[in-house]
């Protein structure tokens, strides 16, 4: 079984009136390659007439965005063309590649009528063969995102990507990687198998759940050991937790804003593109 190395609390950060917890990158934690960065939005409940994410148009380069609608909904507009709303259970996976722009704000249902909100996100590196690849969006509701029952129904695994048991994750992704979020009833229990040499993003969004034995609460990231194959998780109370599992990149990683490239002269090369327009134009 994997070694637990760390627990890292997130930190809270707010966003304007978005309450938000940050658990990567930190202090102690720079990354667990290909992950770095997370942002947890919520669990907040907007009044009626309200304002909604703060997210307006902005640039992306080099990285992917892994988005979770827990709560809440998400409108998703970018300089490609791709717009949406993805509601509560859905998920967003953008491709940012060679530069594009885009906002994520509420819709305006939401911004009108209020309610519970609980958002999160992660950026994913790309390898450098893929940081300039041709930027794509797809979103999925619920209903059409890959799951199943684990554990005599004690547990729901919503499959996002990559393989489990033989069943696909429902979004295609340029390098292999596993990805899932997954709704745990108290005393659910599962083992999941994971190739040593990958790394694992595990994240506790509610809740609290035994990993290999050790307690891991809300708003906690876990770092592991490469010294096993195999994770038993255990709900100690209701809890929803995020599983993914990757290959390390192993490649000089330099992030500025909202660009992640291998070196400070390709995130130069990043901002002078964008101010050159070559993102793509925003006439939303």
């Amino acid at each position: 079984m994997r070694t637990i190395k760390n627990i890292h609390a997130a930190s809270y950060h707010p966003i304007a009136d978005l309450i938000t917890f940050n658990p990567l990158p930190s202090a102690k934690l720079s990354q667990i390659d290909p992950f770095i960065f997370l942002n947890h939005h919520g669990h907040q409940t907007y009044p009626k007439n309200n304002q909604g994410l703060p997210f307006g148009p902005h640039p992306h380069r080099g990285m992917e965005t892994v988005t979770f609608i827990l709560e809440g909904d998400i409108m998703h507009k970018d300089s490609g063309g791709h717009e949406s709303v993805i509601e509560a259970g859905g998920i967003q996976w953008m491709t940012a590649g060679s530069g594009l722009i885009h906002a994520e704000v509420s819709s305006d249902k939401f911004k009108k009528e209020g309610g519970d909100l609980e958002i999160l996100q992660l950026w994913v590196n790309l390898p450098a063969k893929h940081k300039m690849t041709k930027p794509r969006y797809l979103g999925l509701q619920k209903d059409e995102i890959t799951n199943f029952k684990l554990d005599e129904g004690k547990i729901n695994v919503q499959l996002i990507a990559g393989e489990w048991e033989e069943k696909k994750g429902s979004f295609k992704t340029l390098s292999p990687i596993t990805m899932s979020t997954i709704h745990m009833n108290a005393g659910g229990r599962f083992t999941k198998n994971i190739p040593q040499d990958e790394n694992i993003f595990f994240y506790v969004v509610k809740g609290s759940v035994k990993v290999n034995g050790e307690v891991i609460t809300y708003r906690n990231l876990v770092e592991f050991n490469q010294d096993g194959d195999s994770l038993t998780v255990e709900a100690s109370e209701d809890a929803i937790i995020i599983l993914g599992h990757a290959l390390p990149l192993n490649e000089p990683m330099v992030a500025q804003g909202p660009f992640v490239m291998n070196t400070q002269q390709e995130i130069m090369q990043a901002y002078q593109d964008y101010q050159a327009g070559k993102f793509g134009t925003w006439n939303h």
